[in-house]
């Protein structure tokens, strides 16, 4: 890497993976899930393995994740899926990512593995803390809509449970995610520059100080802008419900006087954008829940220039979208409403530099898991598995030891 590529902006979000064993095989398999959607993900396979590690995200291709070859050598197959919204999340919606979930699941049953643990990291976390809370109920007693109202279908589908369950850097949601780092001091939201002062998170009035100077916010200060967000979602989630509801009364009028017109105004997409979405003030003031992480946002190092960017959570997304995955007051993909429904064996993984998850989040997930069987583990390294400091090893390579080490003591290992 470059002195100037190590300098962007968003610098140290992709990293690349290691070499896979020769002897792996991989290939690669298209899926219908059990609402008629397809989905695609990879097998890569090493002789003798009869366990398999699933890696899933609701929004990203982790297809070459940096853990893939080091879980290869160790001996278990691989298995890296996508959902119906990789990589464009305008219409991400978690229930129907479940039902992705569930494909991958019942495929990997079909091939014979004596063992399946997924393996969530990041936001892959909650995808499989909400696949594994919702899989463990008898079906009748899943979630019958989504928090839009749409029928979710996940009582007509069969949702395998797992051996077993990992989770490495898990946030707490997309949701509570960017309810921690929306910027609540947007006074129009048709304007990306409209500021309200009193809770601009980059006015130095406020505590904020020239990057990379560590800013200092008063705790009267957190408090009021920590309520501001909340009230900011809740305006939003109001919006979103507006955008559904008008939408329904159009379709039942359709259904009544089937009038073109309102069919037309049931089909017509709402698109919400939201703007400045990079403004968690513990990006930028490291004395808030301290921890070994760098400044700034994973987003990168310029959160008060980023904030103003495209790049962002959630930035365009419909009501639907908006409701199921980022509202952090309305969506279910929630890890800690989630955790006690997860009872398989659990291995936690915190990373001490994780710009996402928190320590103080990461006690709350710990603390909510249902699994008796549950080990810890922190490491040295990034939210995306990069290391620290030049020359260290990376997170990924220190959190792939305590995974295999979990995994050699519960499943079997091919040699």
């Amino acid at each position: 890497m470059t002195s100037t590529s190590a300098h962007r902006l968003g610098a140290g979000r992709y990293l690349a993976a290691g070499e896979r064993p020769e002897a792996t095989v991989t290939s690669v398999h298209e899926l219908t899930t059990a609402d008629g959607a397809t989905v695609r993900g990879v097998l890569a396979n090493v002789p003798g393995a009869t366990t398999v590690v699933c890696l899933m995200h609701p929004r990203q291709d982790v297809t070459h994740h940096p853990l893939v070859p080091l879980l290869l050598r160790a001996g278990v197959a691989v298995w890296t899926q996508h959902t119906r919204s990789v990589n464009n999340d305008l219409t991400l919606v978690h229930e129907q990512a479940l039902l992705d979930v569930a494909a991958g699941m019942v495929f990997l049953r079909e091939q014979g593995f004596d063992s399946i643990v997924p393996l969530g990291h990041s936001g892959g976390g909650t995808l499989y803390a909400y696949y594994l809370e919702q899989a463990a109920l008898p079906a009748e007693k899943r979630l019958a809509a989504t928090p839009g109202g749409r029928p979710t279908k996940l009582a007509d589908a069969q949702m395998p449970v797992a051996d077993g369950a990992i989770f490495l850097a898990p946030h707490p949601g997309q949701g509570r995610l960017l309810l921690g780092c929306i910027d609540p001091s947007v006074a129009d939201e048709n304007d990306p520059l409209s500021v309200v002062p009193e809770l601009d998170p980059f006015n130095p009035a406020n505590g904020f100080a020239e990057p990379p100077t560590s800013s200092t916010y008063s705790s009267e200060f957190l408090t009021r802008y920590r309520a501001a967000q909340r009230d900011r979602v809740a305006r939003i989630d109001a919006i979103a419900r507006e955008h559904i509801a008008r939408a329904q009364e159009a379709k039942g009028r359709f259904n009544k006087t089937e009038d073109p017109a309102d069919r037309r105004r049931s089909l017509a997409p709402r698109i919400i954008t939201i703007f400045r979405t990079d403004a968690d003030p513990r990006a930028v003031d490291l004395s808030l829940d301290p921890s070994e992480r760098p400044y700034g946002s994973l987003f990168g190092k310029r959160p008060d220039l980023i904030n103003y960017g495209l790049v962002g959570f959630g930035r365009l997304t419909t009501p639907e979208a908006w409701l199921s995955t980022w509202s952090g007051l309305s969506s279910n993909a929630d890890f800690v409403r989630c955790a006690p429904g997860v009872t398989a064996p659990a291995l936690f993984i915190e990373l001490t530099g994780d710009q996402a998850a928190f320590p103080a989040d990461s006690r709350r997930m710990i603390d909510a898991l249902g699994a008796q069987d549950l080990t810890t583990a922190t490491v040295r390294g990034l939210h995306f598995g990069g290391p620290i400091a030049e020359g260290e090893p990376t997170g990924n390579e220190l959190a792939a030891a305590e995974i295999i080490d979990w995994l050699a003591k519960r499943h079997e290992l091919a040699s």
